[in-house]
This record gives C-alpha cells, structure tokens and sequence, in this order.
C-alpha cells in the first residue's frame, strides 16, 4: 500500500485525510492538535503533531512517503513545495501561494518529480476543464470562470463564511487582478468590474475580478480570459470601504504607543465573524464559459457546478470540491496514468482525456457533479 502524506489538517486537509485513507497508508501532520483531534480515527491514518514551517522537521516527516499532499496555508506553500521537491517526492499542490512556481521547475525535472499545483476547485478544476475544451477546438476566443464558496444562510452584516484560509480570503481582495483582454495581459483591482448574474438554487450573485487564472494567463493561447469572485450581492461595497478605508494595510501604524498593523487588527475583528464552523452548511457555486471554433464552426461549451454541504459525512461543500479534486490528482499519480515530470499546473491534466475522466468520475462518486452543455453556432 502506498504511503500519502497530507500537510496541513484545516477544513480541507481533513476530508482529504480521510477519503485518502480508503486507500492508502496516510499521514496527516499540523501544528495544531485541535485540529487533529477533529479527525476520527481510523484504519492507515496516522496523526502527526509537527511545526511544518521547520523544512528539517517536514524532511523527516515526509523522508518514507510516497505521494505529498501540500494543504497548508499561502504563506507557508511555497517553502514546503521546494523542500518537497528536493526530497524528490511527488507532490500535489492547493497551497495557492502568491510567489511564482516557475522557478522551481528546473528542480522538479532534475529530481524526477511531478509536481502539480493549484489543484484544487479553482484554480484546479477550472483549468482544467479549460485545458481540456482547448484540446478539442481549433482555437478558443474567449473564457470565463466564475466562482464562490457561500454560506447556505445569508447573516447580516457580511453574508459570507471563510471556507479556506481567512488571510488567503483578504489577499484576495487585495491581489491584483490579472487577465487577458485583446491579447494583452491586464492589470486591474481586486473588487473591479462587478457584475451580477443569475445561478439555479442560489438567485442573483455578484462577481468582481480576482486574481484567479494564474498559470492559464501563460498556458492557454485566447485572446480573452477572465476569472471572477462571486458573492451574495453588496458584499463588494462593504470590502471596498475596509480597504479604502486603509484597513488591510499592512504599513505598521502608531496606536496608543503600540505599533500595528491595520491588517492584523481587521483580521483580528474579522476572522471570528468569518468562521465556518462545524455544522453550518456552505455551498459552492462554479461557472466556466469557453467559446471557441472546431472546423470553422463557434462551438460553445460551459461547465455548471453546485454543491453543497454534505450533512451526512458533516462534509463543507468547499472543502470537498477543493479536496476531492487533489485526493482524485493521488490517485491518478498512484495509477500511473499521469507521468510528466516537472512543475505541471491543472490545464496540462486536460489534455490527457483519460485522466480528466478519471478524475471527473471520482468526483462524481463523492457526489460532485460538473454539467457540461455543448452549444453549436
């Protein structure tokens, strides 16, 4: 039996850890044993208390496995996916770290490894659907995601819950957004362009741009590509006075003769009114737009996703879109039905029409489903 790794146990590593040990011998390591404890215990799971920002203490921990899950939070992805790759093991990645992966390519083909990032909900899924409707056309015009993770009950004041990390949430009201427009590459705000739309089972949502296309802006040759946040409508209004306002700065301020920084001060306040907690239902809410030509013929094909929280298995929708998806990457790797070596983002997935139908199948085996609508003309 293979040996699996998870790193980090938070509301996504936790699902993950325990779908993963239907199959495999798996470890979950995280700092914290509150959130172990949360996890059952079961058969080939072992839980490991462990400082995983320590590259020594995550070199031990990872020194006999076969397959690395890298769950932890932004600001400690980066440094665990290198040290990772050093040890020569193969990794999954949904870190979602804002430095760029690039550079650490060379190493993973030096050392033999597959390393796959971003492979969660979106970016994950998304690219790779992408990835895949670009392998079947001739050329792709335009593409669009749309996404959020919302609470089933909108309470007032912010009608919304953090699914993932909080201070991953803020960075990405404050992230640049990057997309693709007429060929070029745009910078705009985080925030910007809002728009609203309609969804089955949800109503009226509003979208802003986010910094969400990642390695597609770089990967995928389309004149137009955008990726956008959804939230329940008025939430932009309510983050954009915040960050006006100053209040994710993070320049160090005076406070009665304190030194602070306003962004640890907003989170402070924030975090608690933003916490998911065990129990309270979510849903996800995805939409991807391709539009493109197949033998001079516009074709048009669109991905639906909605899910929501699974009672039974006390299951976050975003934590099993985002999971199940990386949990489906193991297995694929474990198979070998994937085998390049070097850094490989989601859209490289896509080209290869058995693993995107592997991976589409588990999902939908854990209750996940992606509608696809094809449209002529």
């Amino acid at each position: 039996m293979k040996k699996v790794i998870v790193l980090g146990a938070g509301l996504v590593g936790k699902p993950m850890a325990i779908d993963l040990a239907k199959d495999f011998e798996v470890t979950v390591a995280d700092i914290s044993r509150h959130r172990l404890d949360k996890i059952p215990d079961l058969p080939n799971l072992k839980k490991v208390e462990a400082d995983l920002s320590d590259s020594i203490i995550l070199v031990n921990l990872i020194s006999d496995k076969d397959i690395v899950l890298n769950a932890l939070p932004g600001d400690l992805g980066f440094n665990a996916l290198k040290t990772v790759i050093e040890q020569g093991k193969n990794i999954i990645d949904i870190a979602f770290f804002p430095e760029e992966a690039d550079v650490l390519d060379g190493l993973a083909k030096e050392k033999n490894v597959t390393a796959i990032m971003d492979c969660g909900v979106a970016p994950g899924m998304s690219n790779i659907l992408i990835g895949y409707v670009n392998e079947k056309l001739d050329s792709i015009d335009n593409a669009v995601i749309y996404v959020g993770g919302l609470p089933k009950i909108r309470q007032w004041p912010w009608e919304y819950k953090a699914v993932f990390s909080p201070a991953d949430v803020i960075e990405e009201y404050t992230r640049p957004a990057r997309y693709v427009e007429n060929c070029q590459l745009v910078i705009r705000e985080a925030l910007s362009d809002p728009e609203y739309l309609e969804f089955d089972g949800v109503g009226t949502l509003e979208a802003f741009n986010s910094d969400g296309l990642r390695s597609l802006i770089y990967t995928i040759n389309a004149p137009n590509m955008k990726e956008k946040t959804l939230r329940f409508p008025g939430h932009i209004e309510k983050i954009a006075v915040l960050k006006a306002t100053g209040f994710f700065s993070k320049d160090p301020i005076e406070f009665n003769g304190h030194i602070i920084r306003p962004l640890d001060f907003t989170s402070k306040l924030l975090f608690p009114n933003w916490e998911l907690k065990q129990g309270e239902e979510d849903i996800t809410v995805m939409r991807i737009e391709v539009e493109g030509h197949k033998n001079g013929k516009k074709i048009s094909y669109r991905y639906d996703l909605y899910d929501s929280y699974d009672a039974k298995t006390q299951t976050h929708s975003m934590a099993r879109t985002t999971g199940y998806t990386a949990t489906m990457a193991v297995r694929m790797l474990a198979q070998g039905l994937f085998n390049e070596k070097g850094l490989i983002y989601p859209e490289i997935i896509g080209k290869h029409n058995n693993c995107v139908s592997f991976i589409l199948d588990g999902l939908k085996e854990r209750g996940i489903e992606y509608k696809e609508t094809i449209t002529e003309g």
